[in-house]
């Protein structure tokens, strides 16, 4: 696939601060210019998890070879699907964030929206979002989309609405702190399923998902239970 590199990513004004019709973090230099520092501290050991999860659901569908990640960021995951032997196009709304994934990424970006993907039909075997699809204000269309694109399915990496730590950003925002969280939507696996099933009406697909993040000191770190501060799930399509 040929993508003509832009790795000035200057499409869009410098001034760009809103999506959706709200301001959004990943338009703000202060936060994007820091991102890959956050995933290096003291969120290493969540990401760990994270991958773990993915790499198991992803490992059970053999056919996925390519995949396109939306909201790819600085592409932290996008680097990561390589190492499992998967070739991964990334593609993300923030210039500010490809600005960083260019130097970072040797593969193919875009500069898109997620709501209108620039591909055509099975361009690629799966599409896999992570920790950015809380942030679509059409998820239905979203999923429409990558099922369009993806010929075999679908990967969530997702935020877990069933999480204390839910209710230490909402309290956090009263006082003005934490800006990540103002506009996302917490899904816990039911209400993601929930909204695929309204998506996918009239394709056939299979589910499974898995949930991690939870304490250090739990005697399990994964487990089929909805709780926890991250879940993964995987869409196969069987048609």
């Amino acid at each position: 696939m040929d993508l003509e590199k832009n790795n000035s990513f200057e499409l869009m004004t410098q001034s760009l601060t809103s999506w959706q019709g709200r301001k959004e973090w990943f338009f703000n230099r202060e936060h994007t210019d820091t991102y890959e520092q956050w995933y290096e501290g003291r969120y290493k050991r969540a990401e760990v998890w994270q991958k773990k999860v993915m790499s198991q659901l992803l490992g059970k569908d053999p056919r996925v070879k390519e995949l396109l990640e939306f909201g790819c960021g600085t592409t932290r995951f996008t680097r990561w699907w390589h190492e499992l032997g998967i070739d991964a196009t990334g593609g993300d709304l923030s210039p500010f964030m490809l600005g960083q994934a260019v130097h970072l990424f040797k593969g193919d970006l875009v500069n898109a929206d997620s709501h209108f993907m620039p591909f055509k039909d099975n361009t690629f075997d799966a599409v896999a979002f992570i920790t950015t699809f809380e942030y679509y204000r059409n998820p239905v269309q979203v999923i429409r989309e990558a099922a369009r694109v993806g010929k075999h399915g679908i990967a969530f990496g997702m935020m877990n609405r069933n999480s204390p730590k839910v209710l230490r950003r909402r309290v956090q925002q009263m006082f003005g702190k934490n800006p990540f969280y103002v506009t996302a939507t917490f899904y816990t696996p039911q209400m993601l399923i929930n909204k695929i099933d309204e998506a996918l009406q009239g394709r056939r697909y299979t589910l499974e998902w898995t949930c991690t993040g939870l304490p250090e000191w739990f005697p399990v770190q994964q487990w089929s239970i909805p709780v926890g501060d991250f879940f993964g799930l995987y869409v196969k399509f069987t048609d």
